[in-house]
């Protein structure tokens, strides 16, 4: 039981998708008993038991049918006497499955340690965020500075990007101090498969940076992914302000998905 708990931890720690199975109750005869629990992962292995042979097999085909959703169900499995007969059981039983998709909580990378990134990633933290700051600058990315996030690296942007694992449970904001920057991030966070990725500026500055970035192989399909202006259009000004509505817009996507074109709003 203890691999199936700390497989938890590891999978939501990495944001990987899958599905926990608890067996929570039997009638007749049943391979486990009540509380025996089995994870599900996105490739199809599994971590633990809930007694093998063909009720494992059913539940697993249920719980990658499941995989990714967030709609839990109570599943009824019957086994026949020659499911029970090839289990080593006299006869067959009833057994009842919870089955469960596993929500790991969301990464925020957030490029550039400034001054919209402080409170974006304490208001980020209370709705559930897991913090990572990335700055080429030692004293604008460590805990001291961001006590919120759970890793903080400095340092050359190419190889910290090279040590990202993203996946459909990230989302990037972009906020560091200067174009350059900005662009090289964007190049590498457009080509990944976060559910977001957002960069602030101006209309100017976005019109510029994406046609460099195409110039860069990065193609438009991948541009029109990227929310920029970042940000819910709630007129705000100073950074805590235009940390809130970053953070609006995150929560938007994570309860609604992102659903066409984002928006370019504002600037100049």
């Amino acid at each position: 039981m203890d691999d199936v708990f700390e497989t938890i931890v590891d999978l939501r720690r990495r944001g990987e998708k899958a599905v926990l199975a608890t067996v929570v109750g039997t009638r007749g005869s049943a391979p486990r008993k009540e509380g025996a629990k089995m994870v599900v992962r996105s490739d199809g292995r599994i971590v633990g038991t809930i007694g093998g042979g063909a009720l494992e097999h059913r539940v697993c085909q249920e719980a990658l049918k499941m995989m990714g959703g967030n709609e839990s169900q109570l599943a009824h499995f019957e086994l026949t006497n020659e499911d029970a007969s090839r289990e080593g059981q006299v006869c067959g039983g009833v057994v009842d499955v919870f089955i469960e998709p596993l929500l790991a909580s969301p990464t925020l990378f957030v490029f550039g340690g400034g001054h919209i990134s402080l409170p974006l990633a304490r208001i980020a933290k209370l709705v559930d965020f897991r913090i990572v700051v990335i700055d080429d600058r030692p004293e604008f990315a460590n805990a001291e500075r961001f006590p919120e996030a759970a890793e903080t690296i400095s340092g050359d942007l190419a190889a910290a990007m090279e040590r990202l694992a993203v996946n459909g449970s990230s989302y990037i904001v972009i906020v560091t101090r200067g174009h350059q920057h900005d662009a090289q991030a964007l190049e590498w966070a457009a080509q990944t498969d976060a559910a977001y990725v957002g960069m602030i500026g101006s209309r100017k500055k976005i019109r510029t940076i994406f046609d460099y970035l195409l110039t860069r192989g990065v193609t438009q399909a991948q541009l029109d992914r990227v929310h920029s202006p970042i940000g819910l259009p709630i007129g705000g000004e100073t950074p805590e302000e235009i940390a809130v509505s970053i953070v609006a817009e995150l929560i938007q996507v994570r309860h609604q998905g992102q659903g066409g074109k984002p928006k370019i709003t504002g600037g100049c």
